[in-house]
């Protein structure tokens, strides 16, 4: 149900925005958790490391998909915000053309490119052959996973997180059934969790899509809205592609860890491999903090709310420090129970290579936490130049660690990455955000009407036409006059 995310106490509404995020985010590593733990136990570690030697690849195209994507759903929120439904509905229909075009290249060209830059980043040789198959069978399906990412962001833009959570719970559901089949009893190999994830995925679009036509006509596109004017199509790149673009830069950073750890031999890679499933596991509340702070700050920003925005920000950002506290000393405590759940016996190096990982990204999740917040907020304002820096620093600094420190220090200096990239990122991040924060002290705050008793109607299940079930009265904000942000 769309939900604005202009009143109400900011804490509270960015924290009943995020939960669902968080359980989303959760339910995606869960899935992702048993992909490795069914193919470690079934496969072996070789498998499970070819699996791992595709993350980086994966992520440089999809990350950038994903990333993108997310940018999309910018416009629609300040357009939300802005009470302005027909730009919301352009927005949409901007938003799915352009991911359309994206997903037809991904496809297409993903599947070919594969195996050659698996052979570029020096995947071990005994790990080529099934790495390849999962690569491709990945980016053949790529089209579902972006046009899930987009619709879960469009839905989410409108103030609903919840929805998106339930179709997602479903697909993950039957991506760890399929994946168990596939594996198992039919014995397709690490091709039968590639086709096991894509099938998920792709049941996702066609809930999320079914789900807009029939209960959301806030984002229900109609014929003339398709035609997208240049201008709009600028406008939704202007936000995408830095977004898309710094997630692949952090990509790029991640495909020089995974050289290292290529080099380092198959126990680095399995290790990596599986103590960033747990890690990921973790990190997800962040992330989903993160992403919440962004459609708040849309939204409001769309509402002439500056200062909502700022008291939000206070209020997150100590919810991220708290969070990531407790986050990184439950992962340092309980790490190796959770690493065994992957790694038979006979593999201590692994466990206590895993372990590590976790010690030190566990320690640092404090600025990790901060980086999220404030990098959403940014995004939300509509900047794209202060985030897309910080993702070139963020690589910067990964190389330094994977290259420099490797060389140095062997796979603990390997593991020093992200910390270091987190840390270089907050260093710029903090500071713009202080000046945008300053800002919006002296942005003027819109004045609003709500009338106490305006009728609203009480939609029932419906395939086609509106079904009124009763009438409420709901106070509603009218807000006047727009001056969207602008920042380059």
């Amino acid at each position: 149900m769309a939900t604005p995310l202009t009143t109400g106490r900011p804490w509270r509404v960015i924290l009943a925005f995020s939960v669902p995020l968080l359980l989303g985010n959760i339910v995606q590593q869960l899935y992702q958790f048993a992909d490795a733990v069914v193919v470690g136990r079934y496969l072996g570690v070789n498998a499970l490391a070819a699996v791992g030697a595709t993350g980086a690849l994966l992520f440089l195209l999809l990350g950038f998909a994903w990333g993108m994507t997310s940018g999309f759903a910018i416009p629609t929120a300040q357009a939300y915000g802005a009470a302005d439904a027909r730009a919301v509905r352009r927005s949409v229909a901007a938003g799915a053309i352009l991911t359309a075009i994206v997903s037809l290249v991904i496809t297409i060209g993903g599947p070919l490119a594969a195996e050659p830059i698996l052979r570029l980043l020096q995947t071990p040789p005994e790990l080529i052959a099934e790495a390849t198959i999962f690569t491709q069978i990945s980016f053949l399906g790529g089209a579902a996973t972006m046009f899930f990412n987009f619709l879960a962001a469009i839905i989410r833009s409108i103030g609903d997180s919840r929805t998106p959570l339930v179709f997602l719970t479903l697909a993950c559901v039957l991506n760890v059934g399929l994946v168990i089949v596939m594996v198992g009893p039919l014995g397709w190999g690490v091709g039968g969790a590639a086709t096991a994830t894509v099938v998920a995925q792709a049941i996702s679009v066609v809930l999320c899509i079914d789900y807009v036509r029939r209960r959301v006509p806030e984002l229900r596109v109609q014929r003339e809205d398709w035609r997208v004017t240049r201008a709009e199509f600028a406008e939704h790149l202007r936000l995408g592609l830095p977004m898309g673009f710094q997630a692949s830069i952090i990509a790029i950073g991640t495909l020089t860890v995974q050289v290292a750890l290529n080099t380092l031999g198959t126990n680095a890679v399995a290790a990596y491999t599986t103590a960033a499933r747990v890690d990921g596991l973790a990190s997800a509340l962040l992330a989903s903090l993160g992403l919440a702070v962004s459609m708040y700050t849309a939204q409001n920003i769309g509402a002439r709310r500056p200062d909502r925005i700022r008291r939000g920000m206070k209020q997150a950002i100590w919810m991220a420090i708290i969070a990531s506290v407790v986050l990184g000393a439950v992962v340092i405590a309980f790490g190796v129970p959770l690493i065994r759940l992957f790694i038979g016996e006979g593999s201590e190096d692994v466990v206590e290579m895993a372990h590590l990982f976790l010690i030190v990204n566990g320690s640092t999740y404090a600025i990790l936490g901060v980086l999220f917040v404030v990098r959403g907020a940014l995004q939300g304002l509509g900047q794209a130049l202060i985030p897309t820096i910080t993702g070139i620093i963020e690589l910067v600094m990964r190389v330094v660690a994977a290259v420099i420190f490797g060389s140095w220090f062997g796979y603990f200096g390997v593991t020093l990455s992200n910390p270091m990239a987190w840390i270089g990122a907050v260093v710029v991040l903090v500071p713009a955000y202080m000046v945008a924060h300053r800002k919006l002290a002296h942005m003027k705050v819109d004045p609003v009407e709500v009338t106490l008793t305006t009728p609203i109607p009480v939609i029932g299940p419906t395939d086609s036409a509106l079904v009124v079930d009763g009438i409420v009265t709901q106070p509603v904000v009218v807000i006047r006059q727009r001056r969207f942000w602008r920042s380059r």
